[in-house]
C-alpha cells in the first residue's frame, strides 16, 4: 500500500459523475478480484458436481441481485432498480451458461475458473470496443462476474462498504454498481474511481443517491493512500489532495453561499409557490412509497401530482388484493388529508407481472402491452384498483389519471369501468367521492394531437414529459447509447406542450408536468411561460423549485417562451431558459471556484 502523500496540493482531473463538494480523509481501496487458480478435476465424476456447483452460485447470484434490485428500488425508486435488469439478464444468458459448462466439461477444470476464462473473454472485448455505452456494460459484467466468483470460491470482498467505522470520501480503481447501491450513506462522503464515465450506472446511481462522485480519473487513485486529506468537487470532476488554505478558503465560501441558500429555501418551505407578479402554481411531489408521505409534507409540496401505485404489484408471485391495495391508498390519502393525492393508475407491461400473469414476450415492451392497454385487456386487475381507489377517495382529496393514454376511445373505455366500479360500490352501500376527479396523462404525441377532444372529458391533465419525449423523438431514455438524442427543448416537444396547455384552457381544465423537466430549473421557466399550471416534481427538488418560482415574473416566462416557440435550436431555447434563471436565483447553478 502507498504512503499518505506529503507533497503540496495536487489536482486530479476526472468527470463529473454526481454534483456536491466534500472534505475528508480517504479511504483507499484494494482491489477485491478474486483469485480463480485452476484445477484438475479427475476423476470424471467430479466433473458433473463442479456443474452443479456453477448452477447453486448462479442460483445464489441470482437471489444477491433480487435482493440488491428491491433494495434499490425502496431506497431511490423503480428506474434506478432497472440498472440491474441487466445484470439478472446475464444471469439467464443460456449462451454464456452453456460456454461455462462447455469449458469445465471438455478442459476438465473448475467452475470459478472456467467462468472467469469465459466472462474475462467477453470483458476484454466490450473494453475494447470505440463505443462507450459498450464499454460501460464491461463494468456491469465484472460486478455480476465478482459476486459468481465469491459465492464459488466462498471469499468475501476485503471491504464491507455497507458499514463503514467512520466518514471518509472511497476512492478506488472501480466501485460496481452493486456495491455502489449499498455504500453506507451515513459515513460515505463521496467517492472517486479510475475509471467510468458520466453514462456508468455507477454514475447514475451515485446521482440519484446524493452522493458527491468523480469518475474517470484514470490512474491517479495510485497516486493517494488511506489517510490522504483530499477535497472532492463533483461538480467540476475534480480531487484535490492535501488542498491549500487558499483553496479550502475559496471552496468555503461557495459552502456559505450554498448554505445561505437552504436558509432562504428553508424559510419559504410552508409559502405558497407564486411569482412576483402574482400567479400561483401549484406546487406538488412524485412518491411512490407510503412511506414517502412524510417526505412531502417536511419539503413543503402542496400535495403529491402523482403516486406511483406500481410498487404492490412488484417483487411478488399474487396480485395484490382489493383491500390490500385499498389500505395502502387509505393511508396515503388520509396522512396528506386535505392535500390532493392523485393516484396514477397501474402503469406496467406485462413483463413486470411474471407469476401473477401470462403473457407472450415482447420484444419492445416500450410499445407494447403495458399501462391503460393491459388494464382495458385485463379488466379484472383494472377494476380491483378502480374500486380501492374509489374506496379511498371518500376523504374527498383523491384523485386519479390514466396512464399512456393514446385515443379517445381508450379515455372512454377506462371511464365506462370506472362507472361499473361505482355502480358496484353504490350497491353494497361502500363510501366514495361521487365528485372523484379523473385526468388523463399526455405521454403519447397522439394523446396531444388530440388534446382538445380529450379535455371535453378529462377533469385535467398530467404531461409525462419522459415518455412523451421518448416517443415524440424516438429515443430510448435508458438506452445510454443514444442519450444525447433525448431532448427536453427540441422545438417538436415544445409544440405538444403548448398544444395541450392550450386545449385544456379551452375547456376550462389545468395542466401539470409530472416528468422530470418539472424538476429542472433551467427548463422551469419554459414550462410556465408555455401556460403550465401545476408542477409536480421528487420532494428533495420542492424547495429548489419554489425558490425558483417566488422570484420569477411570469410575464418575463411569457415572453421567453413565445421566443422559445419560434426558435429552430434546441440548444439557443435551453440557453434562453437558462440565462433568465441565472439572472434571477444564479445559487442555483453556481459550482465553480477553482481555475486549473
Amino acid at each position: 500500500m502507498p504512503t499518505p502523500s506529503k507533497q503540496g496540493e495536487q489536482i486530479f482531473k476526472g468527470i463529473a459523475a454526481s454534483p456536491g463538494v466534500v472534505q475528508g480523509k480517504v479511504l483507499v481501496l484494494d482491489s477485491d478480484h478474486i483469485e480463480a487458480p485452476q484445477r484438475r478435476l479427475v476423476p470424471e465424476k467430479k466433473v458433473a458436481a463442479e456443474i452443479d456447483r456453477l448452477k447453486a452460485a448462479l442460483v445464489r447470484t441470482r437471489e444477491q441481485i433480487r435482493d440488491v434490485q428491491a433494495r434499490v428500488r425502496q431506497r431511490l425508486g423503480a428506474s434506478d432498480a432497472e440498472i440491474f435488469e441487466a445484470h439478472a439478464l446475464v444471469l439467464e444468458d443460456q449462451v454464456l451458461i452453456d460456454q461455462v459448462t462447455r469449458f469445465i466439461r471438455e478442459e476438465r477444470v473448475n467452475a470459478e475458473f472456467a467462468f472467469h476464462q469465459v466472462t474475462a473473454q467477453y470483458t476484454q472485448a466490450l473494453d475494447e470496443v470505440q463505443d462507450e455505452y459498450l464499454r460501460e456494460r464491461a463494468s456491469d459484467l465484472r460486478d455480476l462476474s465478482g459476486r459468481v466468483l465469491q459465492n464459488l470460491t466462498g471469499k468475501e470482498a476485503h471491504h464491507d462498504l455497507r458499514r463503514l467505522s467512520e466518514p471518509c470520501i472511497i476512492l478506488a480503481h472501480d466501485l460496481t454498481p452493486s456495491t455502489t447501491a449499498q455504500l453506507d450513506r451515513e459515513n460515505t462522503l463521496g467517492f472517486a474511481t479510475d475509471v467510468g464515465g458520466k453514462t456508468s450506472h455507477t454514475a447514475i446511481l451515485a446521482g440519484s443517491m446524493g452522493i458527491p462522485a468523480v469518475v474517470g480519473l484514470k490512474d491517479a487513485v495510485r497516486a493517494m493512500a488511506s489517510g490522504d486529506f483530499v477535497l472532492l468537487d463533483g461538480f467540476n470532476g475534480l480531487i484535490i489532495v492535501n488542498p491549500t488554505d487558499q483553496t479550502l478558503f475559496e471552496y468555503g465560501q461557495l459552502e456559505r453561499r450554498k448554505i445561505d441558500l437552504h436558509a432562504k429555501l428553508a424559510e419559504i418551505r410552508t409559502s405558497p409557490a407564486i411569482t412576483l407578479d402574482g400567479q400561483r402554481v401549484m406546487l406538488s411531489a412524485n412518491v411512490e412509497q407510503i412511506s414517502d408521505t412524510a417526505a412531502v409534507l417536511d419539503c413543503g409540496a402542496e400535495g403529491v401530482g402523482l403516486f406511483r401505485t406500481e410498487f404492490l404489484f412488484l417483487e411478488r408471485d399474487t396480485l395484490p388484493t382489493e383491500e390490500e391495495q385499498y389500505i395502502s391508498y387509505h393511508r396515503v390519502a388520509s396522512a396528506l388529508h386535505p392535500h390532493t393525492v392523485i393516484f396514477r393508475t397501474l402503469d406496467i407491461g406485462g413483463d413486470k407481472l411474471a407469476g401473477m400473469w401470462q403473457g407472450a414476450p415482447e420484444s419492445n415492451p416500450f410499445l407494447g402491452f403495458r399501462a391503460i392497454r393491459l388494464c382495458l385487456q385485463e379488466t379484472g386487475i383494472f377494476c380491483t384498483q378502480l374500486r380501492a381507489l374509489l374506496r379511498a377517495s371518500a376523504g374527498g382529496n383523491v384523485r386519479v389519471m390514466y396512464p399512456m393514454i393514446s385515443s379517445v376511445d381508450e379515455f372512454d373505455e377506462a371511464n365506462r369501468l370506472l362507472e361499473e366500479c361505482k355502480a358496484q360500490l353504490r350497491q353494497a352501500r361502500v363510501p366514495f367521492d361521487e365528485k372523484l376527479e379523473v385526468g388523463a396523462m399526455i405521454e403519447i404525441p397522439s394523446a396531444a394531437l388530440v388534446a382538445d377532444a380529450l379535455a371535453r372529458r378529462a377533469r385535467f391533465f398530467s404531461i409525462g414529459t419522459n415518455d412523451l419525449i421518448q416517443y415524440t423523438l424516438a429515443v430510448d431514455r435508458l438506452n445510454e447509447k443514444i442519450a444525447h438524442l433525448y431532448n427536453p427543448t427540441h422545438p417538436a416537444l415544445l409544440r405538444l406542450i403548448q398544444m395541450t396547455v392550450e386545449a385544456g384552457k379551452r375547456q376550462g381544465i389545468w395542466t401539470g408536468v409530472c416528468g422530470e423537466m418539472a424538476g429542472d430549473p433551467a427548463l422551469v421557466p419554459l414550462l410556465l411561460g408555455l401556460g403550465v399550471d401545476e408542477l409536480s416534481v421528487s420532494p428533495p427538488m420542492v424547495p429548489t423549485i419554489k425558490h425558483l418560482i417566488r422570484r420569477l415574473k411570469l410575464s418575463e416566462a411569457r415572453e421567453m417562451a413565445q421566443a422559445a416557440l419560434q426558435s429552430e435550436s434546441s440548444v439557443d431555447i435551453l440557453a434562453r431558459s437558462r440565462a433568465l434563471v441565472q439572472r434571477v436565483a444564479p445559487g442555483l447553478f453556481e459550482s465553480q471556484p477553482v481555475k486549473l
